[in-house]
């Protein structure tokens, strides 16, 4: 018994106890949670035991999923199947169902969000944080084969670029002035700032939707649509601007 509690205890921490086997190599058999839970005592081991199962289950049930909040979040989502996701009942944040980009990006779709592609060099890049998708690669840049196309190419990027960054920060701004406030509740009238916090959501979620606006008009500036897509967003920067 203390062989087995060592073995499996070790498998426990190294996250590795899903699927384990009896150590004898000619047996294939797998301990059972009874088993498991007859032999390891500590509570420490047997709840990390329990996460290792939950994880497992949530990565075998395809309608699951984690929430993606890049603060921490332990929630488990169900997808709904429309693809721009839900919001979290437990901290708020929005996940994509659909891709491996941490949140919901509306009106930007998902092949948007994943990857940029030099047009002359084929060098493909990642759209918010620029670093490259394979290694050993200059930089895009730095390409010696630009020409008068792709340096314009990489004007235009750095417009919407630039205005996306920005509506990003914004939103920050935002998130951090309703948070400032949610602090200070247990002031007197405090029912008179909760249009402030009102305020402060819809002014996260309007830049939110303005920052991915750049992304989606970068990709479809040449669709007959996108002169009323630019006008619905202009309209939407003065309102937020504004507010």
């Amino acid at each position: 018994q203390p062989c087995w509690r060592e073995y499996l205890t070790t498998r426990i921490e190294q996250n590795m106890v899903v699927n384990c086997t009896c150590p004898i190599s000619e047996c294939r058999a797998q301990p059972t949670t009874a088993f498991i839970y007859s032999i390891v005592s500590s509570e420490e081991i047997r709840a990390k035991y329990e996460k290792a199962l939950l994880r497992c289950y949530v990565e075998c049930c395809s309608n699951l999923t984690w929430c993606t909040n890049p603060q921490g979040c332990d929630q488990i989502l169900l997808k709904d199947g429309l693809g721009y996701g839900a919001a979290c009942s437990k901290c708020s944040w929005i996940s994509c169902f659909n891709c491996n980009f941490p949140e919901a990006h509306y009106p930007a779709s998902c092949s948007h969000m994943s990857r940029m592609t030099c047009a002359k060099c084929n060098h493909g890049f990642c759209w918010r944080c620029l670093k490259p998708w394979r290694p050993n690669h200059k930089d895009y840049y730095n390409c010696s084969a630009m020409v008068s196309k792709a340096a314009w190419q990489e004007k235009r990027f750095q417009d919407y670029n630039e205005r996306c960054t920005f509506h990003h920060h914004a939103r920050e701004f935002a998130v951090n002035l309703r948070n400032s406030i949610s602090s200070i509740r247990e002031m007197p009238k405090i029912r008179n700032l909760t249009f402030v916090l009102d305020a402060c959501k819809v002014l996260e979620q309007a830049r939110k939707v303005l920052a991915y606006s750049c992304v989606y008009s970068y990709y479809n500036q040449d669709t007959e649509s996108m002169d009323i897509v630019e006008q619905q967003t202009e309209s939407l920067e003065l309102l937020t601007n504004a507010l």
